[in-house]
Formats: C-alpha cells, sequence, structure tokens
C-alpha cells in the first residue's frame, strides 16, 4: 500500500509532516511493505483557497491514502472521490506516523474535522 505524506521539506523518514495539505511544498509516497520513499513536488501549493488540485499532483503514482495534519473541505471531498483514503497525522514525522498506520492507530479523516482557511479554527491548532 501506498501512503502520500505532505511535508515542508523532503528529506527522509524524519521529515515533518506539513499542516497543510494543498499548501505543502512537497509530498513523499511510502510504500509501507517495501519502505521505499518518493518526492513529489507540489506545483499548486501556492492556490487561492479551495482552489487545490490534490490529484493533479498525485496522479499516476498509485497512492491508497493520505496522512494529513490539516485539509480544507474541498481537498478532502475531492481526494475521497478519488478513492484515497485520508488519516489524520497523530504523530510529528512521516516515520512515527508511518508506525501508527501500520499498528491501526490512524483514524480517518472526516468532514467535520476539516480546516476552514487562515484565520478559522482548525481540527489540528
Amino acid at each position: 500500500m501506498k501512503l502520500c505524506f505532505p511535508v515542508k521539506e523532503a528529506i527522509d523518514f524524519e521529515s515533518e509532516v506539513y499542516e497543510h495539505f494543498g499548501s505543502a511544498p512537497a509530498f513523499m509516497v511510502v510504500d509501507t511493505e517495501t519502505r521505499r520513499l518518493k518526492t513529489i513536488e507540489n506545483p499548486d501549493s501556492r492556490h487561492a483557497k479551495g482552489m487545490c488540485n490534490p490529484i493533479g499532483a498525485l496522479s499516476g503514482q498509485g497512492i491508497h491514502g493520505v496522512v494529513v495534519t490539516g485539509i480544507g473541505g474541498g481537498a478532502l471531498m475531492k481526494l475521497n472521490r478519488a478513492g484515497l483514503t485520508v488519516y489524520r497525522a497523530e504523530a510529528r514525522t512521516v516515520k512515527e506516523n508511518l508506525e501508527l498506520f501500520v499498528k491501526g492507530q490512524l483514524p480517518e479523516f472526516l468532514p467535520g474535522q476539516v480546516c476552514g482557511g487562515h484565520g478559522h479554527d482548525c481540527a489540528h491548532a
């Protein structure tokens, strides 16, 4: 299974999961079985609220799920419609969240937990 993590700086498994999915500078794709990493730059990191195109950056990568700290309602809906499960990050790094995922300890991100934009309460705050 392949999981995608939004990150501020794609280094390795110690990379920190970025706070907002759509504006992350990069995504790290991790194969949960082989532990191989792949970095994908996010060409859409600077977008107007509600205008991010997460599927555009991630299409063709064989991703099954996304692990995020924060995400807007539109992006969550687009990812779910594309058949991707979105999980709530419960730790700081890709490695820590991957370990939690393997143990079945990452909850699914639900619509009532989305970010309302800058200046609003976010579920991850």
